[in-house]
């Protein structure tokens, strides 16, 4: 997952940038917003962190600029302005989400995430290696044969694919499940078998993480 880092303060980005790359994200850092609105109008990234206090070039009117534009990447603005008027404006220029400093990681790992899923584009159709996912009639395919899924299973596989290469815990699937879902965790491993083996053929494969959850991955060529 590519992110743009937007933040001019050296120490806070030096620790962002090191906490992003261990949760899996690649990134890019703008240390102002001439190089953050450059980055981002030129180049083509999964989501932006934004601090509105960026020198040369401040954050609000970058958020402006790459809105009209027509950039439609998840921003979430980073900034120590707390006050109402200051969230308004962020969120009427074009911001997906809103985080004041200090902040905790974990927050701010778990907000980034929150908007990857909520702007994947419901139309597309997404290919990872055999398989080929179809959101909009909820259909997995691999080398073009359809796979039999029951609900349960294509949520399972639609959230292990969003989170590739990141592990998926038991809660998260839960809660991909639903509230009415939660108590299914004992049937968790059937579904995970079974997925394991509807995947075959694929190049991937749902590997168990022990004591943490599951892993989509690419096999072995």
């Amino acid at each position: 997952m590519n992110l743009l880092l937007a933040e001019d303060d050296p120490v806070l980005a030096d620790a962002l940038q090191q906490q992003l790359t261990r949760a899996g994200f690649k990134l890019d850092w703008a240390e102002n917003g001439a190089v953050a609105e450059y980055l981002l109008k030129k180049q083509d990234f999964d989501i932006a962190i934004l601090d509105l206090g960026l020198p040369m070039v401040d954050g609000l009117t970058v958020l402006k600029r790459v809105r009209e534009a027509g950039r439609t990447l998840p921003i979430l603005v980073l900034t120590a302005l707390d006050a109402l008027e200051h969230r308004v404006a962020g969120l009427q220029a074009g911001a997906d989400d809103y985080l004041t400093k200090p902040f905790d990681f974990p927050e701010l790992e778990a907000r980034l995430h929150a908007l990857l899923r909520r702007g994947r584009p419901a139309g597309a159709a997404q290919q990872l290696r055999g398989l080929t996912l179809d959101r909009t009639a909820r259909r997995a395919s691999i080398a073009g044969e359809l796979v039999e899924l029951s609900p349960r299973e294509w949520t399972l596989l639609d959230l292990l694919v969003t989170e590739r290469d990141r592990v998926v815990t038991k809660a998260q699937i839960a809660e991909a499940w639903g509230s009415e879902d939660s108590a299914a965790g004992g049937s968790l491993e059937v579904y995970i078998h079974r997925l394991r083996k509807k995947l075959e053929g694929s190049g991937l494969a749902v590997r168990t993480v022990r004591g943490l959850g599951y892993l989509l991955e690419a096999t072995a060529a």
